[in-house]
């Protein structure tokens, strides 16, 4: 089984977001680390189009097998596309892998560890980690154009927010999955597939200055 780790260099939102400086070090780097003290995985991989993250990549102890094609490197290119493209490279040799976003400075080894277990012993095709939802998606509402409110579900309004099903959502951290699988319905999405569920505590997404400023936060909290 290996790790990938898909980084590409051309960050809009964050400049050079992938290799900017988290609590002392590129962000990427706790990605690789956890990876790699996990001792799940033969290979840990970047996938990147940029020199400077392979660079940073194969410092922390990553493999660069390949840069990235054009196709590979804009905007519109999904996890999917990426994903398929190292598989290409393996030339189908690949039974297991575990995709972890560069971005994941909150995770640690034995998440890895445990939601491995839970996707073999459950046999999924998919693990992906995740999250509750902090406030009840059922008092969700939308505005019209006029600003006015309007409620997605009016019928749960006055629903006790504990009698509310809980719900979830992707973590944006890590996922296990099955390669065949994968390749035949070409998204993580499809067959059997299981939650291993984090705390908000290693949970941020990070999109703006905002969201790093609330990750370092929660690293900081971490440490203690």
């Amino acid at each position: 089984m290996i790790a990938i780790i898909p980084a590409r260099g051309g960050s809009k939102r964050i400049h050079r977001k992938n290799i900017k400086s988290f609590h002392g070090k590129p962000i990427i780097a706790y990605a690789i680390e956890t990876a790699i003290l996990s001792n799940l995985f033969d290979e840990v991989i970047v996938s990147t189009d940029d020199e400077e993250i392979a660079e940073i990549a194969i410092k922390y102890g990553a493999k660069v097998p390949f840069y990235r094609s054009q196709n590979n490197s804009n905007d519109f290119a999904t996890t999917s596309d990426v994903l398929l493209e190292v598989i290409d490279h393996y030339s189908g040799n690949l039974e297991s892998i575990c995709c972890i976003y560069p971005t994941s400075p909150l995770i640690n080894f034995e998440d890895l560890i445990k939601a491995n277990a839970l996707y073999k012993t459950e046999k999924f095709d998919t693990v992906i980690a995740s999250v509750v939802y902090s406030f009840p998606i059922q008092r969700a509402f939308r505005l019209t154009i006029e600003k006015e409110i309007e409620l997605l579900h009016p019928e749960l309004i006055e629903t006790r927010s504990q009698d509310l099903e809980l719900t979830y959502h992707d973590a944006g951290s890590f996922y296990f999955f099955n390669v065949p699988e994968f390749q035949k319905n070409k998204t993580l999405w499809k067959g059997k597939v299981g939650s291993y569920q984090l705390p908000e505590t290693k949970v941020q997404d990070i999109d703006n200055l905002e969201d790093w400023t609330l990750a370092e936060i929660k690293y900081s909290q971490l440490l203690k």
